[in-house]
This record gives structure tokens, sequence and C-alpha cells, in this order.
């Protein structure tokens, strides 16, 4: 579900992943056309940091 807010709405995915700083830039980089791409990238790749680090925090015993 995730990824396809990644897709589609990347600037939300970082509001639900707790970087609302992050989503804010990421709106504004959105805004432009040409924007939409690299928006949708960084998004993907900051969800994908976000799972990495849940699953350290679970294999070390910390909560995530």
């Amino acid at each position: 579900m995730r990824l396809l807010l990644a897709l589609l709405v990347p600037w939300l995915l970082f509001f639900t992943i707790g970087r609302p700083f992050a989503g804010i830039i990421c709106l504004v980089l959105q805004l432009t056309v040409i924007g939409w791409v690299p928006a949708a990238i960084w998004a993907v790749y900051a969800l994908s940091q976000y799972d990495t680090d849940r699953k350290l925090a679970r294999a070390f015993g910390r909560d995530g």
C-alpha cells in the first residue's frame, strides 16, 4: 500500500513514515510536472530505507 502511495502521491508517503519536513519538500518538488518522477523515486528510496530500519530494529530487539 505504501509503495502505491510512493508512486502516486509521493509527498503523502513521507507523512506516513514520520518525515513531515521531507513531505513538504517533496510536495514542492512534485508541483512541477518534471519534478514528479524525482519525487516518486525519492519516495520509493525513503520507503526502502524505512523498511530496512524497521527490520534492523526488530532484529536487535528494539521497537520500531
